[in-house]
């Protein structure tokens, strides 16, 4: 059965809500207080199931909104997940303020399809009926409402005219109105909260995208805690699951009713992330005020309202005003965080008086550059209408070096998962992103990168030709790369064979180390000094103390030794020649066959050194398994 929301819009004592009431039996007049003053003061549902013109069943959901100024906040939030809307216009009295600023709000929403409704036709006669259809046609001229396709029907609650006729062509409309996805991740706005007697907490809203069912888990947006779906009711009735475009009330389980307000978003778990700032193509009514740079206005998205401020876009000089009927992208900063994403409409009203002097679309809801200048402007047009390959690299590129992980990705577009893995992994193919793990950046951030690896490591070489390489992680600060774009970096130009990796040393490719005529005779110098003393070295400082060279250039040489593995560094200014330890290793081993144990004091016999070196060196065969220590001895393996 086909699911389709209809919302009322018009002035105060109109005739919605009993136009609904004509139409399903319901009185959506739910408040003590509305009965009393018999006016809509809150969001008021019923729903009517209907036969299409070409036999499907139609299931309807009605929003019926208020009408009196004072309550327009209150419209604002019913009115956001509708398809189609009834304008509803009383013959006796004509288009009025509130018909006006209702079908403003419609037509900023994006609301395509809808019927206007002369109501209360009863009260005036055929010739006054006329020139009201007139004054109607004249109004919604050039709009969604206009021609054909969005008829103009007098009806009467009272009566019972034109209910008939009225019912035909909702069912037509219905049957052509598009469904919504359910392929997209959940996002329930909450436009009523309340507790039921045997149940707990409920909530109701229009379904956005995806689909719900009992025991999912979904978070709760800006708060961000989970909660459980206990039970699901689609327009009035126990259902298995809710689906897109439908009236849905949920039993919740883990949350309590203060833990609730109309505003606030249901969603998939960790798929989207409330922003306090998001950049928005605009437009100001014709009979709206100019528009001030920094101007603070009320603004409407979903169920949700908050204060925003405007930033007007800069260039050059002072941001001049947004004048009445222009568009322009603009720069809105929340009071409060909302959970909204590219595609969103909304709507502002002046901060005082409150009147609605606008709407828009979010362009982007993670806007990272603080600047909003002609540059950042481009980068909107170019999303704005892109396709989802090309929004992707759009968001890609614009992260630089950072790069764009697939969840980012999600967080900034409101897309499944599994569209964002599709699309950056079609792009992959394609070669206009690159993979780096799970990161992602532009094939000119990766070639740029990789030209700047080999720039740092010529630098590198040239002013320390002593050293082999420089460290991997000292490399990756100085490129201020991440993680993974850094290891692709160089993974991709070791396979390129420009540069090579010996542990954590990286070094140009065929570049090593380059010595002078000084420094190669130091270095020959420092080998032969503990080549020649066996295992009764010298300290290490008093042979550099006895070069020419300088402190640095001799202890790069010393360093050029251990990493050859020349000399051996037992302990601080303990250095050993390979040889001598190798000679102790066989030395050693050679007395398991007489005695498969030794100790400190048979150790110093055997090599003629004192403690000090004595006990560094046989460290040094139980870590390289010529001994194992047991108590004072050591066992010769």
């Amino acid at each position: 059965m086909k699911s389709v929301i209809v919302g009322t819009a018009g002035h105060i004592d109109h005739g919605k809500t009993a136009l609904v009431r004509a139409l399903t039996g319901i009185d959506t007049d739910r408040l003590e207080e509305e009965k009393r003053r018999g006016i809509t003061i809150d969001l008021g549902f019923a729903h009517l199931a209907l036969k299409a013109p070409g036999g499907e069943d139609l299931r309807l959901g009605f929003v019926d909104v208020p009408g009196h100024e004072r309550f327009v906040r209150n419209m604002l939030a019913g009115v956001g997940g509708i398809d189609i809307v009834l304008l509803i216009v009383a013959a006796d009295e004509g288009v009025m303020p509130q018909t006006r600023e209702h079908f403003d709000i419609c037509r900023m929403l994006g609301v395509e399809r809808g019927i206007t409704v002369l109501t209360k036709s009863d009260l005036v006669d055929a010739d006054t009926l006329e020139v009201v259809r007139m004054e109607v046609e004249e109004f919604v001229r050039g709009s969604f409402l206009d021609g054909a396709r969005a008829p103009i029907v007098p009806v009467s609650a009272i009566t019972g005219a034109g209910l008939d006729e009225f019912r035909r062509e909702l069912a037509r409309i219905a049957e052509g109105t598009p469904g919504k996805s359910t392929a997209g991740a959940v996002r329930l706005p909450i436009d009523r909260a309340f507790t039921m007697k045997g149940f707990g907490t409920v909530v109701t809203g229009t379904l956005l995208t995806g689909k719900i069912r009992k025991e999912d888990e979904l978070e709760l947006l800006p708060a961000g805690r989970t909660v459980r779906v206990r039970g699901v009711q689609v327009h009035g009735r126990t259902a298995d699951e809710a689906t897109a475009g439908q009236r849905t009330a949920l039993n919740l389980a883990g949350v309590e009713l203060e833990d609730l307000a109309r505003g606030m978003m249901l969603a998939a778990p960790h798929g989207y992330r409330p922003t306090r700032r998001a950049d928005v193509s605009l437009t100001l009514l014709p009979d709206a005020k100019p528009l001030r740079n920094h101007a603070r206005v009320h603004l409407h998205t979903h169920t949700a309202e908050t204060i925003a401020q405007i930033v007007l876009p800069r260039f050059g000089a002072e941001p001049q005003p947004l004048q009445p009927g222009m568009t322009a992208l603009v720069r809105l900063r929340f009071a409060e965080p909302l959970p909204i994403v590219p595609g969103d409409r909304l709507i502002v009203r002046q901060f005082s008086p409150v009147v609605t002097i606008g709407g828009g679309t979010v362009v982007d809801a993670a806007p990272i550059s603080r600047r909003f200048d002609e540059r950042a402007q481009q980068w909107l047009r170019s999303v704005a209408n892109a396709s989802l390959a090309d929004v992707a690299v759009a968001r890609v590129s614009r992260r630089g070096a950072d790069g764009l992980t697939g969840t980012k990705l999600v967080e900034e577009t409101g897309w499944t998962p599994q569209q964002a893995r599709t699309v950056l992994a079609d792009l992959g193919k394609a070669n206009r992103v690159v993979p780096c793990g799970t990161t992602y950046v532009a094939p000119q951030v990766l070639a740029e990168s990789k030209a700047a690896a080999l720039k740092t490591l010529d630098a590198f070489h040239r002013a320390n030709a002593l050293v082999a390489g420089i460290g991997k992680e000292e490399l990756r600060n100085r490129l201020e790369l991440n993680a993974e774009v850094f290891a692709a970096v160089l993974m991709s130009l070791v396979a390129e064979k420009k540069v090579q990796v010996a542990g954590e040393q990286v070094s140009l490719a065929g570049r090593g180390v380059t010595m002078k005529n000084d420094e190669a005779d130091s270095k020959r110098e420092i080998e032969q000094a503990f080549a020649s003393a066996g295992l009764k070295v010298p300290a290490l400082k008093d042979v550099l103390a006895g070069l020419k060279l300088d402190r640095t250039r001799a202890q790069q040489i010393v360093t050029l030794l251990l990493r050859d593995r020349t000399l051996v560094k037992l302990a601080d200014d303990l250095v050993f020649h390979r040889d001598a330890l190798d000679q102790l290793r066989r030395q050693v081993a050679a007395l398991k066959t007489s005695s498969p144990k030794i100790d400190v004091s048979r150790f110093k016999d055997l090599t003629g050194v004192s403690r000090k070196y004595a006990i560094p060196l046989l460290e040094y065969l139980d870590r390289e398994r010529v001994t194992r220590r047991v108590g004072d001895e050591r066992v010769i393996m």
